[in-house]
């Protein structure tokens, strides 16, 4: 039986269409017409073009379709809703996760590391802030992709979150890489992650594998999803999380160092 202190969450694993907007939104709206009841529905990155380089072609504002979309369907689900959108802002672009809640509200990250391998940094201004949702009573850190590579950026100091959410735009290619690393996230932060990655392939050619997973705070995998869409509902069980805190208190050990703009001396 689920407690009400626990977190109810949806994981959509889809495809996206190359650069069409229009398509991706109906595509979202008919996996939605499939879910429950739920607190948090999280969408992969980029879930209204796929992870293109051409911001000048399918970038929005914050008054866009994208956003005012999540705004929409926070309200009607009465659900928090979450996903990253390719927005233009002041003159720049960025690679942008949108948290809309049921009352309206916003909440946004800008992708800080941007995936240079693929020329991510050659299009979209990289983001400087971190950001926990609250949720629930639960604290949710939330992170895009590249992100999951740089374990300084994710650090849970002192035990400043519940759960580290990752949506991502992850090929097939690196998939082992993905899992590897969503499991040392969890063991090192002692929290639940929840990775949710899309399928099919893009408009480069690049396959994506799925390979969504909801992962405990000792690493053990609760939900793996495959190579075709899913849409999964899952409960995070508070009790869990505060017993292995408390069984293994390893957060208070850690080091006390932060992200910092000094250079090195030379």
């Amino acid at each position: 039986m689920t407690n009400r202190n626990d977190l109810t969450l949806t994981l959509v694993q889809t495809d996206v269409a190359w650069e069409a907007i229009d398509d991706n939104l109906a595509r979202m709206q008919e996996h939605l017409g499939r879910v429950g009841d739920t607190q948090l529905i999280v969408l992969p990155e980029m879930f209204t073009t796929g992870f293109s380089m051409r911001p000048a072609l399918i970038a929005e504002p914050m008054d866009g379709k994208a956003v005012n979309w999540l705004r929409e369907t926070a309200s009607a689900r009465q659900a928090d809703v979450v996903g990253s959108v390719a927005i233009e802002d002041g003159g720049r672009y960025f690679n942008r996760l949108v948290w809309a809640k049921p009352d309206g509200s916003l909440y946004l990250y800008d992708k800080k590391h941007l995936f240079s391998f693929a020329g991510e940094h050659e299009h979209y201004t990289p983001g400087s802030d971190d950001l926990i949702v609250h949720l629930n009573g639960w604290r949710i850190a939330t992170f895009i992709c590249y992100d999951l590579r740089f374990p300084v950026w994710s650090r849970n100091l002192q035990g400043k979150y519940d759960v580290a959410l990752y949506i991502a735009s992850w090929p097939a290619r690196r998939a082992a890489h993905w899992q590897a690393l969503l499991r040392a996230r969890a063991i090192e932060n002692q929290s639940y992650v929840v990775g949710v990655n899309r399928v099919g392939v893009d408009g480069t050619g690049l396959q994506y594998s799925g390979d969504s997973l909801v992962i405990d705070p000792l690493g053990e995998i609760l939900y793996h999803g495959r190579a075709g869409e899913e849409v999964h509902t899952t409960t995070l069980d508070r009790g869990r999380l505060e017993e292995v805190r408390s069984q293994f208190p390893f957060l208070k050990d850690a080091d006390l160092y932060e992200l910092g703009s000094k250079a090195l001396a030379a």
